[in-house]
């Protein structure tokens, strides 16, 4: 029976981005802070997915042995490091947290039945890739606080408690939302990038937080006048309107993760079935938990 286990690694390292055939005017436009000298760092979390059948010791791999490949192939190389001198293939492309989780998983490949490698610059951002070529994907999290009312409007106050409970109370309650916005797209192969980073942000920013943070959705959002705000049709209406903007940027929209309290969460995928690698191994992942 094949089974997908996952091996958790850290290291910390520093990196900057510029191009040298750009001016500084014109690095400091593409990139930012991330362009000052001589860099900035992160703690980088690594996740490493690998899958095989159960042998006779009811495992996949000795996470022991596991473990030992990430250190000399990775961990040890990577730690306390300035990411853009010490491999080779961060001198053509940058060392984005996509690009990064890229390189990893071609050099942990030839030692692991790698399926996935996702790697945390922090915790509003992290890529996973699987090994398709160019293809990787890039998400952004972050929060809003808003109020709602589980009630559809063309029923009765009895009807509403029945099907929503205490969700259905006239004045309405309120949540701490986490959102989780993923894109996927083809790393540039000189920026390491699937989409601007800024230019996302400020999607987000547009058409989710400024828009719902401090709200009482059913009444200050008005396509709420009409659909009751579960956390499903709040997802399902963020992916909607991010989605155009998000391919104006030259990235396709793949998912959004909303989690409206630690017991209840949704997630929208975006993206074809039939090519939607990650969520077929994201659902093996979840078979195989259960």
């Amino acid at each position: 029976m094949q089974s997908i286990v996952n091996r958790r690694a850290q290291f910390s390292a520093s990196h900057r981005y510029w191009l040298p055939e750009l001016s500084e005017a014109e690095n400091i436009e593409k990139f930012g802070a991330c362009f000052r000298f001589p860099g900035h760092g992160h703690n980088y979390i690594l996740f490493v997915s690998l899958s095989g059948e159960l042998d006779e010791y009811g495992m996949v791999l000795n996470l022991s042995d596991v473990k030992q490949v990430i250190k000399q192939e990775i961990t040890n190389q990577l730690d306390f490091s300035y990411l853009n001198d010490i491999w080779p293939e961060f001198q053509q492309t940058l060392p984005t947290t996509e690009n990064i989780a890229k390189v990893i998983f071609e050099r942990l490949a030839p030692h692991l039945p790698l399926i996935r490698v996702q790697l945390f610059e922090n915790s509003e951002l992290f890529a996973d890739y699987t090994g398709n070529g160019m293809e990787a994907y890039l998400t952004l999290s972050t929060h809003f606080s808003a109020a709602h009312r589980l009630a559809n409007p063309r029923l009765s106050s009895e009807e509403n408690f029945q099907i929503y409970g205490k969700c259905a109370r006239p004045n309405g309650h309120g949540h701490n939302y986490h959102l989780e916005v993923t894109v996927i797209g083809e790393i540039d192969s000189r920026t390491g990038m699937i989409v601007d980073l800024g230019a996302l942000n400020q999607v987000i920013e547009d058409y989710i937080i400024e828009p719902f943070d401090h709200t009482f959705l059913n009444k200050d959002v008005p396509y709420f006048a009409e659909v009751v705000p579960t956390a499903e049709n709040i997802a399902l209406y963020i992916s909607n309107l991010v989605r155009s903007p998000i391919q104006e940027l030259g990235a396709k929209l793949y998912k959004v993760k909303l989690i409206e309290s630690p017991n209840n969460s949704c997630e929208i995928y975006c993206t074809e079935p039939e090519s939607d690698l990650l969520a077929t191994r994201e659902k093996q992942s979840v078979l195989t938990r259960l």
